[in-house]
């Protein structure tokens, strides 16, 4: 018998249960139907994002942003082509700290762009500054 994962839906935020070996299969959301794995970040919000970094059985990386850092803006087409590489073994999110400030400043997030790596709602590492796809990556992989 295998072993199941629970993964926090992207759109519904429903927890589903799949077996780990089917997790590459493109597995649906049992409730809302949608893909749980696009190979696009997830947007997560104040409502969201306890829900995803607690209930997923695997690694969130989130991207700690807001609108106007120009870093962030150029790290975003390197962060979903990180989502595309590292899908579905790791779930990548993104967090607006313009709008969600009290998350922001709950994880002591001082700079943006930051990279963090959550799993069962534990912060594993941290990473400021803008990174490209490649450098995501490895950084991931060192961590996990």
């Amino acid at each position: 018998m295998s072993e199941s994962l629970h993964i926090v839906c992207p759109d519904c935020s429903a927890v589903n249960r799949i077996p780990s070996a089917r997790l590459g299969e493109g597995p649906k959301c049992g409730k809302c139907h949608q893909p749980l794995f696009g190979a696009h970040p997830v947007e997560l919000t104040t409502a969201s994002f306890q829900q995803h970094i607690t209930r997923n059985d695997i690694p969130v990386l989130v991207d700690f942003w807001a609108p106007w850092c120009g870093p962030c803006k150029m790290m975003a087409p390197a962060f979903e082509e990180a989502a595309a590489r590292l899908e579905p073994g790791i779930r990548l999110a993104k967090l607006n700290t313009e709008v969600e400030r009290a998350i922001g400043a709950q994880y002591g997030i001082r700079s943006i762009p930051t990279l963090a790596l959550f799993q069962n709602g534990r912060e594993l590492a941290r990473q400021p500054g803008a990174m490209g796809a490649a450098d995501i990556v490895r950084w991931v992989q060192t961590h996990t």
